[in-house]
């Protein structure tokens, strides 16, 4: 009776599965002919990366958006591998080439295990070499000083709006976007205590928020505590009886707690949208977005003949937020994102009519499009 678990086929075989598929070969000379094709694919990388050394990120960015291209394209619903499996096997692929040729440092908002770690990995693939901070200005600072090549910070979530934090930073310090990670935040109650015997609930401010109509109706007898990020609260919930934390499915399994239940959010549709930081200015790609910040002066009808300069050369908003001066009461900068790049004559115009109406205008960046 063959071994189940020898991956190895007989080639001479007629009725193995592995011969339906590939009459020419076994599993293992599959393998044999992949681990060529990835050693070609490291040669390739290298000579390219040769060429244009600097552009390490906006490398990363490139091969993010044709890896999710080429597996919407070349993949069907017939097939055995889901797309998403695929493209994250490519991904990390991509981020051992680039990995084994150029130290790529990223900076994120920790610890592993948090959502902007699984964003992190979403984007570069798990080879790069990934850096926790305690906060995002941590992450802000890393890049600034050179530490990292790049950070990942939350901008946006679909729950709870704008990321405050983030976008203080942006108004404090000169920073670019290079890219946007689009990461769907599924949360779930975790914890080593049954779920009558749970008398705290731990995670950040917004995962509770995000959830707390169902904790409400779930668990009325805890107490909820806010906590620095969801991955220090799976690890609290590891150590203390009686506490049960909101995070991810793969904190739950590095500190081996059960999963209470799952997808606890309220908004089924819940998705955080990351910002890609750095120093790079990507290249056009035809499915770009283009973030902007800018204050108007302190006079009537200043912000709404700002407005008019996106209509009047037909440029589309997908992002508004207003964020308070932090140098004058009762003014505001303004955030807003656009589609197109900054190279892109109507966006270059624009920015140049804009610029001369406003007291400060910085391009934050112009980066490809994220797709879910």
């Amino acid at each position: 009776m063959p071994d189940p678990t020898d991956l190895s086929t007989d080639p001479t075989d007629k009725t193995s599965p592995a011969n339906d598929a590939n009459p020419s070969g076994s599993v293992n000379e599959i393998d044999r002919a992949l681990i060529a094709l990835f050693h070609q694919r490291a040669v390739k990388v290298k000579s390219s990366l040769a060429l244009d050394p600097g552009r390490v990120v906006g490398r990363v960015a490139a091969a993010s958006q044709q890896i999710g291209t080429l597996t919407h394209n070349a993949t069907s619903a017939t097939d055995p591998l889901p797309p998403d499996g695929v493209a994250s096997v490519l991904r990390h692929l991509s981020s051992l080439c680039l990995q084994s040729l150029h130290e790529l440092r990223i900076a994120f908002l920790g610890p592993k295990h948090s959502y902007s770690h699984l964003a992190t990995i979403k984007y570069f693939g798990d080879a790069s070499a990934m850096i926790p901070v305690s906060s995002i200005p941590a992450v802000f600072d890393a890049v600034e000083r050179g530490d990292v090549a790049t950070g990942m910070v939350p901008i946006e979530n679909s729950t709870d709006g704008r990321v405050v934090d983030t976008l203080g930073m942006f108004v404090r310090r000169d920073m670019q976007i290079c890219g946007e990670v689009l990461l769907p935040v599924h949360h779930n109650l975790l914890s080593k205590t049954p779920r009558h015997e749970i008398i705290e609930v731990h995670s950040k401010p917004q995962a509770l928020s995000q959830c707390r109509a169902w904790l409400a109706k779930n668990l009325p007898q805890a107490t909820l505590v806010e906590i620095s990020s969801t991955a220090a609260a799976a690890k609290l919930a590891s150590e203390q009886y009686g506490v049960a934390a909101v995070a991810s499915l793969e904190a739950g399994r590095e500190y081996d707690l059960d999963v209470i239940d799952a997808s606890i959010e309220d908004n089924r549709n819940n998705v955080t949208r990351f910002a890609v930081l750095g120093k790079e200015r990507p290249e056009r790609t035809g499915d770009d977005k283009t973030a902007i910040l800018f204050q108007v002066n302190h006079k009537p009808g200043a912000l709404a003949d700002a407005m008019l300069v996106f209509k009047d050369h037909a440029l589309n908003l997908t992002w508004i937020e207003s964020f308070p001066s932090p140098e004058a009461a009762n003014e505001y900068l303004f955030f807003v994102e656009l589609t197109g790049h900054r190279d892109d004559a109507p966006v270059a115009a624009a920015v140049e009519q804009l610029s001369a109406q406003s007291q400060r205008l910085t391009v934050l960046g112009s980066y490809p499009k994220a797709h879910l």
